[in-house]
């Protein structure tokens, strides 16, 4: 390459310094500017951007220059892509004023376990922890439903619910633990377990809490009792919940020191005595012993299989109480398959068969002891309610210490996996048939005249208005009751699909009163309770066609050839090529194939 270098320019007018080139000290030279007859393309105004662009491509094709050039542009390309990376991370992920799924189901701490480690964990064994005592659950199953399911990509932090969220003491052993993100599977997709940091039951039993925890505001809760219920609005109520108007609606949600609301049994003054959803006198009276926590579950309408929990502790056997709720049908078909042999215990389940249900509908009778668990176990300090297609895997102490004694919370529900917008949500219950479309349409209207919004990033630390209800913890005081209550009384105003009306009364009862809901992941509820089929569906599965071995008999003697009329022939051993001659003539033939593609194509 001819010619020198340009100087350093220092300057804004241009001024050069001298350049140091192998060492040495170049004296300023300045290059011979070539004149060249104007295109007539130009106009002679633009004559010197001419020669400044013909300056530029000539010291441009410089190795030196050309290098500075290169690093400067890769310098100024990365810097642009960096930048771009930061604001993406920095922007709110929200569409048309909503969260994407993967920023609301996405919630967890500063990650301390690496994905290998996770992957390499198999049902029923720990997380490492640098505790010996603490157990780190990564469930025990797989979900055997859930056809329509989404891979839970999830299980990073929004900073707002990390907040919200009360430190634990930090002598607690499950202080470090954050959840992992989920092993990378192709071939498995859809909703799945993940790890839990539970206490051993002893430690989670010392955490248990000695005195009940404070009700804001209302301190007196009593329920209406009415002999005969009338009817003064068209819309809503049942003989069983009663027909409370609009404007008595609207005041329950004005929280008070003493509140009188309607909740279920309003005919009788002890639930379950003559009531409807009656209970025989001795399971009411032995229901009233149940002083600590219940567990909880009902099968209507013979509509599922009695699951027995599993892995639970002396303590728990000794001292929680099991509750398993059936009507005559499913009771008549469980004396009928020997599940239900003269008495009232089946495995851990003491059955207790319900007579003169209020509803039709099976699963509007599931939502009375569902929600109303304070009703009938009136005594009790803690309960967890399950469906009754669910498997409860972890043991109750370690539950309760998870969900809501470390949280400080008094009541804990998962959220959808999937869904998390109440309009969403309607819009798939309509979809899948769970209720006629003109009940599920008036009700979300009703709301959105309460003034009812699509989710958006502005409820945060909320993370979700849609739960997946079939797992209920709760702390038995005063606000938690009150918002079972009314909540009940939604499903039973409108339709049975309570996770439409639940953010709704959560909603209403927070804006009154310092009160929360603990909604942890959906991937935490699978770690504790197993989902399987229902009993029909699993009626109509066709069994495995059984294994059919087809035995071949032996093939028959054939008679003796005479080989006398054949003459056998040896194969002649063709010579071997060297390795020359191998290689010109495989050069021919793919020279010969070249020129017969060629003529093929033209």
């Amino acid at each position: 390459m001819t010619g020198t270098s340009l100087g350093l320019r220092t300057g804004s007018y241009g001024s050069l310094q001298p350049q140091v080139q192998n060492s040495v000290l170049l004296p300023f030279q300045t290059t011979p500017i070539v004149l060249r007859k104007p295109s007539k393309m130009f106009v002679p105004g633009s004559r010197e951007k001419e020669r400044f662009l013909q300056r530029i491509c000539k010291f441009a094709g410089r190795r030196r220059v050309g290098m500075l050039l290169l690093v400067v542009v890769s310098v100024l390309v990365f810097m642009s892509v960096l930048s771009a990376v930061s604001k993406e991370e920095d922007a709110s992920e929200v569409i048309s004023g909503r969260l994407t799924q993967q920023q609301v189901q996405n919630i967890r701490p500063n990650e301390s376990i690496t994905q290998q480690q996770v992957q390499n964990i198999r049902p029923n064994e720990s997380m490492p922890s640098s505790n010996p005592d603490v157990s780190m659950s990564y469930g025990s199953h797989e979900n055997k439903t859930d056809d329509n399911s989404l891979l839970q990509n999830n299980v990073s932090v929004v900073s707002a619910v990390s907040k919200a969220q009360p430190p634990l003491p930090s002598s607690h052993p499950c202080e470090k633990f954050a959840i992992p993100p989920p092993p990378n599977d192709r071939k498995r997709t859809g909703p799945r377990p993940c790890p839990v940091c539970y206490l051993p039951v002893e430690q989670a039993i010392a955490f248990m809490p000695k005195e009940p925890s404070t009700s804001p505001v209302l301190r007196n809760l009593t329920y209406v009792y009415e002999e005969t219920s009338i009817r003064t609005e068209l819309f809503g109520g049942s003989e069983f919940g009663g027909y409370p108007s609009l404007k008595q609606r609207n005041d329950s949600f004005d929280i008070k020191e003493s509140m009188n609301v309607h909740c279920g049994f309003v005919k009788g003054r002890k639930p379950g005595h003559q009531t409807g959803f009656d209970i025989d006198d001795l399971d009411l009276l032995e229901m009233e012993q149940c002083r600590g926590i219940v567990v909880a579950s009902a099968i209507f309408g013979n509509y599922d299989i009695i699951q027995q929990p599993k892995n639970i502790s002396e303590a728990s056997k000794n001292n929680v109480c099991f509750y398993m709720f059936i009507d005559e049908a499913t009771e008549a078909y469980m004396r009928n398959s020997s599940v239900l042999d003269g008495g009232n215990k089946v495995g851990f389940w003491r059955v207790v068969v319900v007579r003169n249900l209020p509803y039709l509908d099976a699963r509007r009778n599931g939502k009375v002891p569902k929600l109303l668990l304070h009703r009938i176990f009136s005594n009790a300090r803690f309960s967890i309610w399950i469906d009754g297609k669910l498997e409860l895997v972890v043991d109750p102490y370690q539950i309760l210490e998870r969900f809501l004694w470390r949280n400080n919370a008094t009541f804990a529900i998962s959220r959808h996996y999937r869904r998390f917008d109440v309009f969403d949500e309607a819009e798939a219950n309509k979809a899948a048939g769970k209720y006629d479309n003109a009940s599920i349409n008036y009700q979300v209207e009703f709301y959105k005249q309460e003034g009812l919004t699509p989710y958006t990033e502005a409820k945060l630390p909320i993370t979700s208005d849609v739960p997946e209800g079939c797992v209920i913890i709760k702390e038995h005081i005063p606000i938690t009751n009150l918002f079972t209550c009314l909540w009940f009384n939604e499903v039973d105003r409108f339709t049975s699909r309570d996770q439409i009306s639940f953010s709704t009364v959560r909603d209403k009862i927070m804006s009154k009163v310092n009160w929360s809901i603990n909604m942890f992941l959906d991937c935490e509820r699978r770690n504790f309770v197993v989902q399987a089929y229902h009993r029909d569906l699993l009626e109509h599965m066709s069994p495995p066609p059984p294994v059919r071995i087809v035995v071949h008999p032996p093939p028959a003697l054939l008679p003796e050839i005479s080989t006398d009329k054949f003459t056998r022939s040896t194969p002649k051993k063709m010579p071997t090529k060297r390795g020359r001659e191998r290689r010109s003539s495989s050069r021919r033939h793919r020279k010969v194939a070249t020129g017969s593609r060629e003529n093929n194509f033209f």
